[in-house]
């Protein structure tokens, strides 16, 4: 028989079935992860006098020439080796020849690959801790260039009230605060080793897992050796985070594309970032953004296909649950391009302040600055803001903005207006007077900026 588990069997598989079952087209992604809990293994076994320290050397100088061929492209991966892990077995086996068969002494298929996909999440969790804070530093940096910029909030995609355009991202900074925050947490999920836990019941040989654990940098080992193969809960962790921060990422990706849009024109994104059409040449499509908007459903699927797979398993490592890793890399890599997207095309984006300042007097935005200032004066809120209501009425009918109204025309609505009303219709003046600790006042929103410096 050429399998390594062949003993057993009197016919040889099925070649259908090798095809179906073998997961090596996308597991070999974890060979640099394999080698790496493999040389802690080996190195392990040696120092608890269960191999012999020749052995050891020779396993280790045979997984570093494997390694190095992996690296370099001379490997070809096969099929009927199943996985990444039984062709790295095979592959040392014809480089050192039977000695080579020791590596697996102590540990299973099992645990190997928990352990790979704990090593896997971990590099890739602390890489996108890097590429938030990359587009954190770019919402940053424009939002301290545009602390005075003014442009009409919304709700309900209605003018509602104007805002410092500085505060608006600002608001997408904090999200992606939270993101990071996530990320960094489940790192103490993900360090928890489960090599040593064999196939599900641990092993008589006397193994040391806290040794395998700090060489590979683990904080700490399952203490649970069936719970230590069967558990994906960091995946699903890894999976929901992602989740969460896409649906970020398509909230600002929606903000900029109808920001581009000719009928707003607030911003310009750079001609990097976009692409043209084939038959349209005066086309200048935001495609990135859209793109980015898009990969949300492929990675809220991969959430639900493993949460699916896994809700009725029973203990412990079932077959099923190589179906957990084709959904981790892609939404690995799918949020790492989107990160790595979305930094630069924030940092590159122009801002047309006079468009968006002319948004502002084109409105009645500063309407609730008019109920507030009756509200001063004494009036009850609820009775200022039907005078408003009316008010704003009278200017629609008129084709007139608030601030195109004379005082003779505020007093006939009441005569607590003064001329001072116009000095607080100002766009500005509105912005600025929302100066409440988080609120959108210049003053606040520099505050603001000093405080997410220090998160960053």
């Amino acid at each position: 028989m050429t399998k390594l588990w062949g003993g057993r069997f009197t016919k040889p598989t099925n070649k259908l079935v090798e095809e179906y079952t073998s997961s090596i087209n996308f597991d070999q992604k974890l060979a640099k992860q394999d080698i790496q809990g493999s040389l802690a293994h080996v190195d392990m076994l040696g120092k608890c006098g269960i191999i012999s320290q020749n052995e050891v050397s020779d396993i280790k100088k045979g997984l570093s020439i494997i390694e190095e061929k992996i690296e370099k492209g001379e490997v070809v991966f096969s099929v009927a080796d199943e996985d990444i892990h039984m062709n790295i077995e095979k592959l040392l086996i014809e480089e050192i020849g039977p000695v080579g068969g020791k590596l697996h002494t102590g540990r299973s298929r099992n645990d190997q690959v928990a352990t790979d996909m704990h090593l896997y999440m971990r590099e890739k969790t602390e890489l996108m801790v890097e590429l938030v804070e990359q587009v954190q530093s770019a919402l940053l940096q424009q939002a301290e260039q545009h602390v005075e910029t003014i442009l009409p909030g919304y709700t309900h995609l209605q003018r509602a009230q104007p805002i410092s355009f500085g505060h608006h991202l600002l608001a997408y900074f904090w999200m992606f605060e939270r993101d990071k925050e996530r990320l960094q947490d489940s790192l103490k999920r993900i360090n928890w080793s489960p090599l040593g836990a064999a196939a599900l019941a641990g092993t008589p040989y006397s193994i040391d897992r806290e040794m395998t654990a700090e060489a590979l940098g683990f904080e700490s080992v399952y203490p649970n050796s069936l719970d230590a193969v069967s558990d994906r809960d960091f995946i699903l962790e890894f999976l929901s985070i992602s989740s969460i921060m896409i649906t970020h990422i398509s909230r600002l990706s929606e903000e900029l594309i109808l920001w581009s849009s000719q009928e707003f024109n607030f911003i310009e994104l750079d001609d990097a970032f976009c692409t043209g059409s084939s038959i349209m040449p005066q086309k200048k499509n935001p495609d990135v953004p859209e793109l980015l908007r898009g990969k949300t459903g492929r990675i809220y699927g991969n959430l639900m296909g493993l949460l699916t797979l896994l809700k009725g398993l029973p203990l412990a490592y079932n077959k099923d649950m190589q179906e957990d890793k084709e959904g981790m890399f892609d939404t690995a890599e799918t949020l790492e391009g989107a990160l790595s997207l979305l930094a630069p095309m924030l940092e590159s984006m122009e801002v047309n302040v006079g468009q968006m300042r002319n948004a502002v007097k084109e409105d009645y935005s500063n309407a609730t600055d008019i109920a507030d200032y009756l509200a001063i004066k004494g009036m009850p809120f609820r009775q200022a803001h039907e005078v408003i209501g009316q008010i704003v009425l009278y200017g629609i009918q008129n084709e007139k903005y608030l601030l195109d109204l004379t005082i003779e025309e505020y007093q006939q609505f009441s005569d607590l207006f003064e001329e001072d009303i116009f000095e607080k219709l100002a766009p500005e003046q509105v912005v600025a007077a929302r100066n409440s600790q988080g609120g959108t006042g210049f003053k606040q929103v520099y505050k603001q900026i000093q405080l997410a410096k220090q998160h960053m």
